[in-house]
């Protein structure tokens, strides 16, 4: 059996211990939560190690990877973390177009390992997102609206199951587990040590179209990128934003539109025909840009030591319905770094081999950023509370947000969360791998204790 090196252990109240925990989480609040034992692996050995200390000790484990989760996911109360951030290892196959991705692999690393050979993954939008809990959650990333959501390009994996053994699983070895591990994100049972993925072309050109506009225009603006979402090519990335604009010393409204696209000049055309588009305080025109230049953008939306809650719902139908629900959310955006996407990635359909199921045609996404942690509750009660009184509108969730434990929602199709369970219980009977979080460890209950404490 193998062992895990001394200085890969760390128990509670050891030396290493707390920075270990703090440094598990990207977001700069950081939960109150305290597992009892951390691992550090270093490769797969590692992992079967610590799965196998984690049964022979009755330790539930959460697990991290790139450490992006808003909430901290894999940082429970008890228990193991088990921390994955140091598997970063990229093996490309040019001819056979698949790649051999670690878990804690970042967006920047294997595009710029891919693009040699003409290649290209749709990553996450931040540079700091882990290809582990973004793919396993569905993954929308870039050029997905063409692609689809990252998870469907999973061709294998190698997992470390409840028992141990490391498995290599396909869709004719182990069906069950590659449909788990094709969205069910957090609720996965199983340590994912290395995805083997399907390759796409890599795009010719990457285009890119931003309008902000004053925000007596919202609504107006909001409808119309709704509406115009059916003249766009599927090329086309296409959202819209309230609040927060770098660069800009107001709060707007904005529209982007990002084409992954060969030569073909005026598919962001219709951009340039919205009737308000006179009035817009800054604008971008169909610029030729770089997957670098994307992450840029996408970083400095969310900036790094930041204190941020996010969640969010999938809605579609009348536009006019969807605003009216949204008015108070929409209103009351924090003069901070805090926006609301309006994320339009139109509702692909659902695959048989995969669990992802929750999604419509937009994406309505409140996220608040601050710095005092004595605003911690107001920012909550804005993220998760206002959009509370959209929840009657909602098609699901969004599984890269991780916001089950703040304010119910589904992430997956009722017939598909009870296929996932079935499947749980024959891999993982009982239950050592943490599942989906609840009420009692969501980031507002910590708020509220918190504020209590204070006042």
């Amino acid at each position: 059996m193998p062992e895990l090196p001394a200085d890969r252990l760390l128990r509670r109240g050891e030396p290493h211990y707390e920075q270990a925990r703090l440094d598990a989480v990207w977001n700069a609040r950081k939960p109150d939560r305290h597992p009892d034992v951390i691992v550090l692996a270093h490769d797969e050995q590692d992992v079967v190690a610590a799965v196998r200390l984690a049964r022979d000790e009755g330790l539930a484990i959460g697990i991290r990877s790139g450490g992006h989760s808003w909430v901290g996911n894999g940082v429970r109360d008890g228990g193991m973390l088990l921390d994955l951030s140091r598997l970063q290892d990229i093996s490309v196959d040019a001819e056979a177009r698949t790649a051999a991705v670690q878990p804690a692999v970042k967006g920047p690393a294997l595009l710029e390992q891919l693009a040699p050979h003409g290649l290209f993954f749709p990553t996450g939008h931040a540079p700091t997102v882990g290809i582990g809990g973004f793919i396993l959650g569905g993954g929308y990333g870039w050029d997905s609206r063409r692609l689809g959501p990252a998870c469907h390009s999973i061709r294998a994996i190698d997992v470390v199951l409840a028992d141990g053994t490391l498995v290599h699983a396909t869709d004719d070895t182990h069906p069950d587990l590659l449909w788990a591990a094709r969205g069910s994100g957090p609720g996965f049972f199983g340590v994912v040590t290395r995805f083997h993925l399907d390759l796409h072309d890599l795009p010719r050109r990457i285009l890119r179209t931003v309008h902000s506009y004053p925000l007596d225009l919202r609504d107006e603006v909001l409808a119309w990128a709704y509406d115009t979402l059916e003249l766009l090519s599927p090329a086309v990335e296409f959202s819209a934003k309230v609040g927060f604009t770098p660069g800009l010393d107001r709060r707007t409204v904005s529209v982007t539109a990002t084409a992954f696209c060969e030569d073909d000049p005026d598919i962001l055309a219709p951009l340039e025909h919205a009737p308000f588009r006179h009035r817009a305080l800054r604008e971008v025109v169909a610029q030729e840009t770089t997957m670098a230049e994307l992450y840029d953008y996408a970083d400095r939306m969310t900036p790094p030591d930041m204190r941020w809650a996010l969640d969010g719902i999938w809605t579609d139908g009348p536009v006019e319905k969807i605003l009216d629900a949204a008015r108070p959310l929409l209103d009351s955006v924090p003069d901070t770094t805090s926006h609301v996407l309006w994320m339009l990635w139109g509702g692909l359909p659902e695959r048989a081999d995969s669990c992802w199921s929750s999604q419509a045609k937009l994406y309505l996404s409140p996220n608040a950023g601050w710095t005092d942690p004595a605003e911690d509750l107001a920012h909550e009660e804005w993220a998760h509370g206002t959009l509370a009184g959209l929840q009657h509108l909602s098609k699901g969730l969004q599984f890269s947000d991780n916001n089950l434990a703040d304010r119910f929602d589904h992430g997956l199709s009722p017939a598909n969360a009870v296929r996932l369970e079935e499947i749980r219980a024959a891999y993982d009977p009982d239950g050592l791998f943490r599942s989906y979080m609840t009420p009692q460890e969501s980031t507002t209950a910590y708020a509220v204790a918190g504020h209590a404490r204070t006042h």
